[in-house]
């Protein structure tokens, strides 16, 4: 039976979670294994692997084959070099003493590039974090610089201009009660309009004359019919 050793996917979407299982090459990617050797979580920097180291070297010796991510993993935890001083030892190419003495140098290396490797991540998130915050500082005092001066000119004259609009309230009546004389006029026209019919009543006389002055002329008319006496003198003659 063919035996690899790979990655079983768990976790949520958007952040994975996974096992480092040796199973069956003919099982699904999720299915069945045959053992669990340790775990990776690619969501840090730099990423956690948890890995047990003699079990995975057990297995290859066994003719598991690593996929290659799992290769990768196996190599960057020391797996693959342990594997190799493995078989060196078997050959007779070196003694086990010194096997484990390159092993631990290898390993103390490796420590102390990830170490490096995490001062080196820490500091420059720090200066990110120190750089993103004096910018932050310069855009807001830039921002209070710009819009202090602008609050003082416009905020002011609004504030003495409000006695202004209330003297004025004031004054309004003191107007109202100077345009109310011309109100009192008024009475005049109507006091005019009471004389109308005195007018009237002095210029009604000369209207009732005229009939007194067309009667004197009818009782002048008997004048003219006096004529016929003279004719009767001219006959008489």
């Amino acid at each position: 039976m063919p035996v690899k050793i790979r990655l079983q996917r768990h976790g949520k979407k958007g952040k994975p979670f996974y096992w480092i299982v040796a199973a069956d090459a003919r099982a699904k990617r999720d299915g069945k294994y045959l053992e669990k050797l340790g775990t990776y979580n690619p969501n840090t920097n730099p990423a956690q692997i948890n890995l047990d180291v003699d079990g995975s070297v057990q297995w290859l010796q066994n003719g598991a084959q690593p996929t290659d991510t799992a290769r990768a993993i196996l190599s960057y935890k020391g797996v693959m070099m342990k594997n190799h001083l493995a078989g060196g030892v078997r050959k007779g190419a070196l003694t086990q003493e010194q096997a484990d003495a390159k092993y631990n140098a290898w390993l103390e290396g490796k420590g102390n590039a990830v170490d490096a490797k995490k001062a080196t991540l820490a500091d420059a998130k720090g200066k990110l974090k120190a750089e993103a915050l004096a910018a932050e500082k310069a855009v807001n005092a830039a921002r209070v610089a710009a819009n202090t001066p602008v609050v003082e000119q416009e905020v002011a004259p609004v504030e003495e201009a409000a006695p202004e609009a209330d003297a004025t309230l004031e004054e309004t009546p003191a107007a109202v009660e100077q345009e109310a004389p011309a109100e009192e006029a008024a009475p005049e026209a109507d006091a005019t309009v009471e004389e109308t019919p005195a007018a009237v009543e002095q210029e009604a006389p000369a209207e009732e004359a005229a009939p007194a002055e067309a009667d004197a002329t009818v009782e002048e008319a008997p004048a003219e019919e006096a004529a016929p006496e003279a004719d009767a003198t001219k006959k008489e003659e």
